[in-house]
């Protein structure tokens, strides 16, 4: 699902390596986390396998895909929830119809998913309001719908929990362990 071979990243013109030649397979049903102190190069890997970053070296995979020749396709086989940062001037409505647009979510589908995770994160009365009513937690759960809405096979994830109540800490490492359980194994 997730390949990194001979990854590296530095900074200051190559004088602070920030991620030094990793290499790692997280294969489907796989939870992986990087753990470590700050400066680590826990964000900066994340960065790169998301496109945020170009690489110095190496090659990343996703689902097969090689992100620096197909970066869309491997783009549309992950979901990258981070921080909370969503147009405040739509309602939470409009921009979960926008994803699900950017995303291609048929209609059907769209509405089903949506019912399910407004559920979950307990959004369905807030749905309806502009963004910048919401508080820190009900961006972030909004961004997850958003996230999760496409069923993208790989979800990288930096931090995902913060500004999330217990309840919703709970229900998304739920999701997260019983995500393969209820996909197609291909």
């Amino acid at each position: 699902m997730l390949e990194l071979v001979n990854l590296s990243k530095s900074y200051a013109g190559g004088r602070v390596k920030a991620v030094d030649n990793v290499s790692l397979k997280v294969h489907q049903g796989e939870i992986f986390g990087f753990l470590g102190p700050n400066g680590a190069g826990k964000t900066t890997t994340i960065k790169m396998i998301v496109g945020l970053l170009q690489p110095d070296e190496g090659t990343i995979l996703i689902d097969g895909i090689n992100l620096e020749k197909d970066p869309l396709a491997a783009k549309r086989k992950i979901d990258v929830p981070d921080h909370p940062d969503v147009y405040e001037k739509l309602t939470g409505i409009e921009y979960l119809n926008f994803l699900g647009d950017v995303y291609q979510v048929p209609a059907e589908t769209r509405r089903e998913r949506l019912e399910h995770y407004l559920e979950i994160f307990e959004l369905k009365d807030a749905v309806k309001d502009l963004i910048g009513s919401y508080s820190h937690g009900m961006k972030q759960k909004l961004v997850l719908t958003g996230a999760l809405l496409h069923d993208p096979p790989v979800w990288i994830m930096d931090e995902p929990m913060v500004g999330l109540d217990p309840r919703s800490a709970f229900l998304l490492k739920d999701l997260m362990a019983g995500h393969w359980f209820f996909r197609p194994q291909v």
